[in-house]
């Protein structure tokens, strides 16, 4: 029973409003997008959503929500971000809008799911933020695809499946459509049903999305090859270690040496940790825009 009441704490009381745990008003009131529509690729009629004007030169940036998450719950976050840029943003297979199909979710195949929407956006080149599992799916992306990212924000996200703390890794294993029921009081439930083309689906949702949690990878060496520039974004007590957030620094070439008076030992990747946040209200903190928006406008 602590477990599955971990796995509902974990996806659900989490998500409860786009409110701060100090119990603020919402960051920014979300606006209505420009644009929206569906991409057909890979057999996805796959929604998204366009906010913002883009300017001459100017390079759009694809927010990628959470697990569970969708367009709907996130548009705060992307109404802020399209204060400066063009913002992209898109419900990934199952999620929100976007009906599911008859395949499992692996990020690898997310990752080129997000590929066909920009090409038929035509979109050659993007920047991409995505968190928990949205960052897993731009770190793929970035793997997969690194001609098409100038710039990528990983927020909450790791580079192995071995990162999660025991408890985390243990709520994993009760993430299963059993605990449908009990999370309908919750908004990633109540925005689901309200936009998603089967509500009834919901249960199949979070099959799909525990069984991705509980699969296995270590992309460590693809990592440690990426050329563009990184921003890692975590709490200070994230659902991880520190040990291994300063790792995945690392591994793209921070921390290796001091930075020196003028800053020619920085690496072309950064690092921000976000004192008194966890996990579950990092993505919608003020504070990790204000680490973002400085990142992309370099």
């Amino acid at each position: 029973m602590r477990a599955l009441l971990a796995a509902l704490s974990l996806f659900a009381v989490a998500c409860t409003s786009h409110l701060s745990s100090r119990g603020t008003s919402p960051m920014t009131a979300p606006t209505t997008p420009t644009k929206t529509g569906y991409a057909h690729v890979n057999g996805l009629h796959l929604y998204y959503e366009v906010r913002g004007p883009l300017a001459d030169g100017a390079t759009p940036l694809v927010l990628l929500h959470g697990g569970l998450h969708n367009t709907l719950l996130d548009a705060p976050v992307a109404t802020r971000l399209a204060q400066g840029r063009q913002v992209i943003s898109v419900d990934l297979q199952g999620h929100g809008r976007t009906a599911d199909v008859d395949r499992p979710l692996r990020y690898e195949q997310l990752a080129d799911d997000l590929a066909a929407v920009l090409d038929e956006l035509r979109v050659p080149r993007a920047d991409v933020l995505g968190y928990s599992l949205g960052g897993g799916v731009g770190l793929r992306f970035a793997i997969q695809h690194p001609s098409r990212v100038r710039k990528l924000v990983v927020v909450g996200s790791p580079f192995s499946s071995t990162a999660w703390y025991p408890e985390v890794a243990a709520a994993f294993q009760h993430l299963t459509g059993a605990i449908a029921d009990m999370m309908k009081p919750a908004p990633v439930y109540q925005t689901y049903a309200a936009i998603a083309p089967d509500p009834a689906s919901f249960a199949r949702l979070l099959d799909k999305t525990g069984e991705l949690q509980r699969s296995t990878y270590d992309w460590s060496e693809e990592v440690s090859k990426l050329s563009m520039p990184v921003l890692l974004v975590f709490a200070d007590a994230d659902s991880m270690p520190p040990s291994y957030i300063a790792r995945f620094y690392e591994l793209l070439g921070g921390g290796q040496r001091d930075g020196g008076l003028d800053g020619s030992g920085h690496s072309k990747s950064s690092l921000a940790i976000l004192p008194g946040r966890t996990h579950y209200d990092l993505f919608e903190s003020p504070a990790m825009i204000a680490a973002v928006e400085p990142f992309l406008g370099s």
